[in-house]
């Protein structure tokens, strides 16, 4: 994917990045009661298989928000990708995953046929390789059970791939919620940067179910 190099040392936040980047657990993030709206509703209403269509709203409202789109990359800069992919645990016979590569660059419509091609040749693959993976967005759902908080697994030293969670949608007071957890490297990403990000899925939630 097209990257460039943003120069730190310019930056307003330089010295955030200077700090959190020398920190042995930089990461930051928050778990979310999202209200879906009309959004499952619709997907049923048009045959889009629900975990698809919130995957394809999440990977480009994170695309929306430069900061995450920017990693660390191995040498200690900092770049910016133009477009960043997801990748997504898909589910195995055997009770394992597999992970599967997606580009949300497309309306919704191609998407859909498109992710699911891409997710029978991953489980074919039954590969965890993402190869050096610095542009992906780390997806993962918990279908099973509803939360109200999730602690993510990371890497020593530090990674700086967002990590996207979601779990059992559930409904109160007659609206549908979801629980959506967002982990990413305080070195580059702050509070401001993480409400960006989900008032940009609430829009994108509600545009596709229009």
């Amino acid at each position: 994917m097209e990257k460039t190099c943003i120069d730190m040392s310019a930056s307003p936040r330089r010295a955030h990045f200077e700090y959190f980047s020398a920190m042995a657990n930089p990461y930051m993030g928050l778990t979310v009661e999202l209200e879906l709206g009309g959004f499952r509703s619709a997907m049923k209403r048009r045959g889009a298989p629900f975990f698809l269509s919130l995957l394809w709203c999440v990977t480009r409202a994170a695309n929306s928000v430069a900061e995450l789109r920017r990693r660390i990359a191995p040498d200690g800069r900092v770049v910016e990708f133009a477009r960043c992919r997801s990748s997504h645990t898909l589910a195995l016979d055997d009770g394992t995953y597999c992970y599967c590569e997606l580009d949300a660059a497309a309306p919704l419509d191609e998407y859909i046929p498109y992710a699911r091609r891409e997710q029978e040749r991953a489980r074919a693959a039954a590969s965890l390789s993402d190869g050096d993976g610095l542009d992906l967005l780390f997806i993962s759902s918990l279908p099973w059970l509803s939360y109200a908080a999730l602690v993510q697994p990371t890497p020593a030293p530090a990674d700086s791939n967002p990590r996207i969670t979601w779990g059992r949608v559930f409904e109160r007071g007659g609206r549908e919620y979801i629980p959506l957890t967002v982990l990413c490297n305080h070195a580059l990403v702050d509070g401001l940067h993480l409400a960006q990000f989900f008032d940009a899925l609430r829009r994108e939630l509600d545009s596709a179910a229009e």
